[in-house]
């Protein structure tokens, strides 16, 4: 089937206020009705699951860990491969669009609370007992009870209380986009009404900065806003073809504000003894793009091993457990064991506990908080009967 078919057909659409016909060329996909279920791009399972294997090399790999460069080329491999939180970022742009779409709002935050919670809960609690009986973690002293009871609430960040994992800072520009994207949802999704959400996001963005407002700072989020952008301008694209020209217009502008800000992510992912090269940094970030663009366009779609959907799954708890856990047992371990297989044989461990954490936890859990929260109370007369 051609993403560019040539018939135009009359569709009926509201535009401020009023209903009015408008001629625009057919979507290369057609609109997925309210409440029926979306078909599952498992490209995006996969680029998940790399994403957050490539976070994990980039944190075991450090010469600081080692005390000596023990992996030749994975090490230069591994200098890079934090951009896994770039193009996490983008997937979740697109994924959180499509999953929204045609949804109401209280079904749209329900989502979200019920598929970061179990496995985020459960994650800090293994990581709080790995370090208390470790006794003196990699980074400092155990965890204090206030430390371990507000990382629970996943909002530690401005509350100003350490992360119990460094990789936990993620989810604070995650929450930030879900709220923020809350509003859009809250009236319906259409494209004009995302696209408009988008341009008022980057020109906030790009506001925030200079204009001495910590919370609109706080709310733009502009050092990682255009990489959420960029995501959601990806799926209207794939919603309505590629012929939808103000979405790679916004695309390319978000690509600059992108590599303008990447001089500050550089810095702050250099780790002492090790010189990273912006332009690699660049490239290996605009080939995330190249590779959503792809997925985009519909180029991707003859991946779709059902494997990746499980590996897709296994990346959240993954990318959770691995960093404190993982690198406060490397540190412990790094003099006795050959590093080759202490690296292989913690990443098999890692991805073992990813699988148990979704199979065994998240799952059942995600199940038994969603009935929870869809509950809904008893009529009041029979509310009254029964008494």
């Amino acid at each position: 089937m051609s993403l560019h078919p040539s018939p135009r057909v009359l569709e009926e659409r509201r535009e401020d206020g009023d209903r009015s016909l408008a001629l625009r060329p057919l979507p290369a996909r057609p609109p997925v009705p309210p409440g029926a279920a979306r078909p599952r791009l498992r490209v995006l399972d996969g680029l998940r699951i790399l994403a957050a294997v490539l976070v994990l090399v980039h944190h075991y790999t450090r010469q600081e860990l080692w005390g000596r460069d023990a992996f030749g080329w994975l090490t230069v491999v591994g200098r890079y491969s934090w951009t896994g939180v770039e193009l996490f970022f983008m997937i979740s742009g697109f994924v959180i669009c499509m999953s929204a779409w045609g949804r109401p709002l209280g079904s749209y935050l329900r989502s979200r609370i019920i598929r970061l919670g179990p496995a985020y809960w459960f994650c800090v609690l293994a990581t709080m007992g790995v370090l208390l009986a470790v006794g003196k973690p990699f980074g400092g002293a155990g965890p204090g009870l206030s430390q371990i009871l507000t990382n629970l609430t996943m909002v530690q960040t401005p509350l100003g209380s350490a992360p119990l994992d460094m990789s936990y800072w993620t989810l604070w520009s995650e929450v930030r986009f879900y709220l923020i994207f809350a509003v859009v949802a809250w009236t319906g999704l259409t494209y004009r009404k995302v696209l408009n959400f988008c341009w008022v996001w980057t020109v906030a963005s790009l506001l925030a900065p200079g204009s001495g407002l910590p919370v609109l700072d706080v709310l733009a989020n502009p050092t990682y806003s255009p990489l959420f952008v960029s995501g959601i301008c990806f799926y209207l694209i794939r919603r309505e073809g590629a012929r939808a020209g103000e979405p790679w217009a916004l695309l390319v502008f978000s690509w600059l504000l992108m590599q303008r800000w990447l001089n500050d992510i550089v810095h702050w992912n250099t780790v002492k003894g090790d010189r990273l090269s912006w332009e690699m940094c660049l490239l290996v970030i605009t080939l995330c793009y190249v590779v959503m663009a792809a997925v985009a366009l519909g180029w991707l779609d003859r991946i779709d091993w059902r494997w990746l959907s499980v590996a897709g799954a296994m990346s959240y708890p993954l990318y959770l457990l691995h960093q404190q856990i993982g690198v406060t047992l490397l540190k412990q371990w790094s003099r006795d064991v050959e590093p080759w297989t202490l690296l292989l044989s913690a990443m098999a461990v890692m991805l073992l506990a990813s699988w148990l954490v979704q199979r065994f936890v998240e799952r059942p859990a995600a199940g038994r908080l969603k009935r929870f929260l869809e509950a809904r109370p008893a009529p009041r007369s029979v509310r009254n009967t029964a008494a």
